[in-house]
């Protein structure tokens, strides 16, 4: 059984909690992800490592560039037609969110930026294509 003592020493800010630690140079609108320390794997938000299963996890700040890996239109829980999509980011890992614009006009392969870290609406990232494509027969 583990007892909490106010002389014992606490973890830094930093250390590996396994948590998202808050970077204190991150903009407001950062996309902040984990890296595992001993095999070096990005992940978006997870406890442990999914390769290694290491809880040894440091904070970084993401560019916010990634490519559309899956994109799907969504009708439910909403007014309007959106769309959720998985997004590949630079730095190795995936996370779910939507791309600004038309919910059909959202491919596989398109590149993206991110815009918004976290919708006010549904609290996920919101991105925004970075070049059109060129779909005249589609």
């Amino acid at each position: 059984m583990f007892h909490h003592s106010a002389s014992a020493p606490s973890m830094a800010a930093g250390s590996a909690a396994g948590v998202l630690d808050p970077v204190a140079a991150a903009p407001k609108d950062a996309l902040l992800f984990q890296r595992c320390t001993w095999c070096g794997t990005a992940m978006f938000h997870r406890l442990l490592c999914p390769v290694c299963r290491g809880s040894e996890l440091r904070t970084e700040r993401s560019e916010g560039v990634g490519t559309v890996r899956h994109s799907t239109v969504m009708h439910r829980n909403t007014p309007a037609a959106r769309n959720v999509s998985l997004i590949e980011m630079a730095e190795g890992f995936v996370v779910r969110g939507r791309v600004m614009g038309p919910p059909v006009g959202v491919h596989s392969g398109d590149r993206v930026r991110l815009s918004t870290a976290k919708d006010p609406v549904r609290g996920e990232p919101v991105f925004q294509l970075l070049d059109e494509p060129y779909r005249a027969w589609t």
